[in-house]
């Protein structure tokens, strides 16, 4: 699991325009402090391309010292989302928005590793590889890739991932095939982590310089770790942990952001080789950490000489692994919207980030719901003994349906006495309020009365916070609650 830290600790590092070792240090970082008090065991966290594509911005224009400023601000502000349990806002992301989202990151990560196959060229032009180099690129790939398929059918002990890289790397270096290796990336080479202030100004203007940045980050970083989290739960059977995650990470990243990192988040690829590898307990993200912070400072010459065909080779069967391949056989059998929702995430997850692409799945399926939701509303009527007309509304009342409810009525026609019956509906919101006042105006109107019946406790709240007039009835023995209103001169109340 830290062999396949290293290279994209190292390409995000180059993303963001910053030196490997501040990648490889966050990495380690966040990586261990995450592990070990962390919402979700077996989980694997690390800088990450989505943060990375943020960073390059604030780099370019005010330097590394401003980026380390503001990681140290983004954990705090994931820190406050914890203690505030904002994390539980997680479940409000549909499923197909999720599907979405695996589905676009193992593009995106099928993507990223397509780099591995570029050289430099004339003027230092990165072109494709062509003829034996990219022959034996492929070649390589596809010998890991089988590794990693037949190594489970064969023994369970040694983690497939690891096997791949083992026996790939030791042909390479036993035959000395020229390919790319870790190495020619850059140099992972180095020291212990050391404590670092950022060197910014402690003024009005730095804040307003990284606080939008700061805030950007961290909830890209939270929504990427709990989706993460909740992949990972639904493999290992476990639920919970949002805010706890949600502190985990904000406590790493402000660590991270004083010790000379880049920040990171969870990273979902990883997360789940190590989880399918077996690793679900604290010890497997703890080691790996750890293991990432030993090549750093003594095993770096022999990491270096790992193929990158080899990491591309795991990486491909992470993408194999993510994509939510179900997600085709489903699509006619789904709702139109919902499959709508899951190719639009995915699309905008691989055309600009996962923090976009959730917020725009979550508004679209919203719009969907509320929409469907205001077609709903009906009613059924019928004659009482005495003359008046009852109303039995169906559906819930809210912004949307309140045209389709005010279609329902016939003030000019309806007898003196009209009788709206909400036991199967709800009075949701300020809208809906003003569609019964609307209503009771034009009954009013025409001289004739209108009660409602049957309200749910919190509508019958939400009309006495409107500043109604209400009171309880009893005069209807069916139900346990019968709340019955009586609209005298403009306003809602009365006894039945």
């Amino acid at each position: 699991m830290a062999l396949a830290l290293v290279p994209e600790a190292v390409a995000f590092s180059f993303v963001a325009g910053v030196h490997p070792l501040v990648g490889l240090y966050a990495a380690f970082i966040v990586g261990l402090i995450t592990a070990v008090i962390g919402g979700r065991r077996g989980m694997i966290s690390g800088a990450t391309g989505a943060l990375a594509v943020v960073m390059v911005a604030l780099v370019a224009s005010h330097g590394v010292e401003y980026l380390f400023a503001t990681v140290v601000l983004m954990g705090v502000l994931q820190i406050l989302a914890g203690i505030l349990r904002l994390g539980k806002f997680i479940r409000l992301v549909p499923h197909p928005v999720m599907l979405g989202f695996v589905n676009g990151l193992a593009i995106v990560i099928f993507l990223a590793q397509l780099t591995q196959f570029q050289v430099p060229g004339p003027d230092n032009i990165q072109v494709w590889m062509t003829g034996f180099p990219l022959a034996s690129m492929l070649g390589l790939v596809a010998l890991t890739m089988v590794i990693i398929w037949l190594m489970p059918k064969i023994t369970t002990v040694i983690p497939a991932p690891l096997a791949g890289i083992v026996v790939v790397a030791s042909i390479v270096i036993l035959f000395g095939i020229e390919v790319p290796r870790v190495g020619d990336l850059a140099s992972i080479k180095g020291g212990l982590p050391v404590f670092h202030i950022p060197m910014v100004p402690l003024s009005l203007e730095t804040l307003q310089v990284i606080f939008p940045f700061a805030l950007v980050l961290a909830a890209i970083g939270l929504i990427e770790s709990l989706l993460t989290l909740n992949l990972v739960g639904e493999i290992t059977n476990r639920r919970g942990g949002a805010s706890q995650e949600c502190i985990a990470q904000g406590l790493a990243n402000t660590v991270t952001g004083f010790f000379g990192g880049m920040g990171g988040c969870a990273m979902i690829g990883q997360s789940m080789i190590n989880v399918k590898s077996g690793g679900r307990t604290r010890l497997s993200g703890i080691s790996a950490a750890l293991f990432l912070l030993s090549f750093i400072l003594v095993g770096s010459e022999l990491i270096e000489q790992i193929p990158l065909a080899a990491l591309v080779g795991v990486m491909f069967m992470v993408v194999i692994g993510t994509f939510a391949w179900q997600s085709l056989t489903i699509l006619r059998r789904i709702p139109l919207t919902d499959a709508l929702v899951m190719g639009l995430v995915t699309i905008v997850t691989v055309m600009t980030d996962l923090a976009i692409a959730v917020v725009v799945g979550v508004i679209v399926s919203a719009l969907a719901y509320a929409w469907n939701n205001a077609v709903r509303i009906r009613a059924s009527r019928e004659m009482t003994s005495d003359g008046a007309k009852i109303y039995r509304i169906e559906g819930p009342l809210f912004f949307g349906s309140v045209d389709g409810f005010a279609e329902i009525f016939d003030p000019q026609d309806d007898p003196d006495l009209v009788i709206v019956d909400f036991m199967n509906s709800r009075v949701v919101d300020q809208s809906a309020l003003q569609a019964i006042d609307a209503l009771s105006s034009k009954y009013e109107t025409h001289g004739k009365t209108l009660q409602l019946r049957h309200l749910s406790p919190d509508c019958h709240r939400l009309l006495s916070r409107a500043g109604q007039l209400i009171q309880d009835s009893d005069d209807d023995p069916n139900y346990g609650l019968a709340v019955d209103y009586r609209v005298k001169t403009g306003r809602l109340g009365g006894g039945h």
